[in-house]
């Protein structure tokens, strides 16, 4: 809805559906919908939250978080500025509202997003206030409740709001663990990493008559395929069809549907003994119980840097990582690995030639390695869909995981993609949720999990194999919540600004080792990676078994222990402390 004058803000408003000229009491006895036509408005969070929650419930939870800026980002305003802005606008110290309250007489934990503030975008306060909610309906021992409305992670934060979407799954895992119910509620609009995690993570998947949701919005697919979209593509009604979500609710019926699923839920057996749930942790805390260390520590503040590859400019490392001649998958499967036995098919009608899995050995010991292939020729990247994968790839990932734990087999993945499909059938089959199983089965997979960013590691395509106990990068690999280009495109006023933006984003491997996303950098020759495959491979082989070896003996229920505190430590407060290292 938009104002149609400026003294006739608060009492008219014109239907952004059919143009109607509405009385705005009674648009918002309507609950913001449109009586003519039934556009549902956007709703900020405190109003969702009055339309929702029994009068007097309402319990907000603490919203006030250290102040950061981990990459102090500029592209033509300060990061902070937008802060400030969007602080002043809303009246929301953040993204997200979070509360407990009551429900038709119902307790549940609830995290509402807020599409006002800086377009709903997932950084890492945003994730920890999330977090902290789903901790508290599992210390409660009650439901949560998510409401979204989201643009995708937040840019200004690089990799680490690409991390929250890790973060968050693995407390939504806890509480489908203790046996709690996770409800939630897309509204519009839901995309990108929101959208590949929690939003679709859930055991219920409710859609708001109207909303929208996908991994990739409409205008990038359009530039990027060059196709008209279909009619009502990504719509409430378009998810339902393509079996996405449980139910389309129309807003005057969502609170009566909540406590319907409540009800029933209570209704049912109690909840088991919650998890107990994971305190954020330092890197030094990567100990078994009898004191045995399990990784070497990579806090900047403990080790210093020494040892760390020179920097090459960011630009020139995003061309170095995307170069036609860089080793694929498949030539480190021949050069670092032996026996590779290739497993192909999602069992469920389709094999994407994107990701290639298997069974191999490493130094003897069979393990599971799973990775993006791309290719070098254009024919190879074509056929490989530049290792951007489908649904179909996410879940022959997802199985290839699940048979290595049945199996007892340690996980290796190489990751080397610029994202996930973009492409209509690709959010037709369910994108954003194939990607947000792939997170959340990594979180609680009782087996190890070793990641190398061997080329491009770009968004949630990337995180889908990057949730692991160690991340390794190799020198001129990047690892980026989205592309220079696509963060020019949006920041900056034309995409000419790539350069800049790759600088603003701190996507190396230097700088990602610095903030904690990755445990190593594996060093390439002189040259690069292409330059001399084998002596690269070499590398590669003896820094996956440095890496490996320690977690092999080590119990599997620590083993997830571990690599939850690895991704809980991605919050607001452990940012605002790294904030200083730089």
């Amino acid at each position: 809805m938009t104002a149609t004058a400026p003294r006739e803000e608060q009492l008219w408003s014109r239907c952004a559906g059919c143009a109607s000229l509405l009385y705005r009491k009674r648009l918002r006895r309507n609950l913001d919908v449109c009586p003519e036509c039934g556009e549902h408005a956007r709703l900020g969070a405190p109003e969702r939250l009055r339309q929702l929650v029994d009068p007097g419930s309402l319990r907000l939870l603490p919203d006030r978080l250290p102040e950061a800026d981990p990459l102090d980002f500029v592209d033509v305003l300060p990061y902070p500025h937008r802060l400030t802005g969007a602080r002043a606008s809303t009246g929301l110290a953040e993204g997200v509202v979070c509360a407990t309250a009551t429900i038709g007489g119902h307790p549940v934990a609830l995290a509402v997003m807020d599409f006002r503030f800086l377009g709903g975008s997932l950084g890492c306060a945003v994730g920890e206030l999330i977090t902290r909610a789903a901790e508290r309906a599992l210390d409660d021992r009650t439901p949560l409740v998510l409401i979204t409305a989201s643009g995708g992670a937040r840019m200004q934060e690089g990799a680490l709001s690409l991390m929250q979407m890790a973060t968050v799954s693995q407390a939504i895992a806890a509480l489908r663990e203790a046996g709690l119910l996770t409800v939630s509620v897309l509204t519009d609009p839901t995309y990108g990493g929101v959208a590949a995690s929690f939003a679709t993570n859930t055991d219920l998947v409710l859609a708001e008559s109207g909303a929208r949701m996908g991994f990739a919005g409409p205008r990038v697919i359009r530039q990027i395929t060059g196709r008209a979209l279909p009619e009502g593509f990504q719509t409430a009604d378009f998810l339902l069809r393509h079996g996405q979500v449980d139910m389309v609710v129309q807003r005057r019926s969502l609170r009566g549907r909540l406590m319907a699923l409540l009800a029933a839920t209570r209704a049912g057996r109690p909840a088991r003994s919650p998890v107990p749930r994971q305190e954020p942790a330092s890197h030094r805390e990567r100990l078994a119980d009898d004191g045995t260390v399990l990784a070497r520590p990579t806090d900047p503040a403990a080790e210093g840097d020494a040892g760390t590859p020179a920097v090459r400019d960011a630009w020139d490392t995003v061309r170095m990582a995307r170069h036609p001649g860089r080793p694929t998958t498949l030539d480190y499967l021949d050069s670092v690995f032996d026996g590779f036995v290739e497993l192909h098919g999602d069992r469920l009608g389709a094999d994407c030639p994107a990701i290639v899995g298997g069974v191999a050995r490493l130094a003897g010991r069979h393990v599971m390695v799973i990775g993006h292939q791309k290719g070098h020729t254009t024919a190879e990247l074509v056929a490989r869909n530049f290792g951007m994968a489908s649904p179909s790839g996410h879940r022959k990932a997802l199985r290839l995981m699940r048979l290595a734990a049945r199996l007892g087999l340690p996980v290796v993945t190489l990751v080397d993609t610029p994202g996930a499909d973009p492409g209509v059938s690709a959010e037709e089959q369910g994108q954003a949720a194939a990607i947000a199983e792939n997170i959340l089965t990594l979180t609680v997979l009782p087996t190890p999990v070793l990641a190398v960013i061997t080329g491009e590691g770009g968004s949630g395509g990337a995180l889908a194999l990057a949730v692991a106990d160690r991340v390794l990068m190799l020198e001129n690999a990047v690892y980026s919540v989205i592309s220079p280009e696509g963060c020019a495109a949006i920041l900056w006023p034309d995409r000419s600004a790539a350069p800049q933006a790759a600088r603003a984003l701190r996507l190396t491997a230097p700088d990602l080792r610095r903030l904690g996303v990755v445990d190593e950098v594996v060093s390439e020759p002189s040259t690069a990676a292409h330059d001399d495959p084998a002596e690269t491979a070499q590398r590669l082989r003896a820094a996956l078994l440095a890496n490996l070896l320690p977690l092999l003996d080590v119990p599997p229920a620590m083993l997830v222990r571990l690599r939850r505190q690895r991704f809980r430590r991605f919050g607001a407060n452990r940012v605002g402390a790294r904030a200083g290292l730089r």
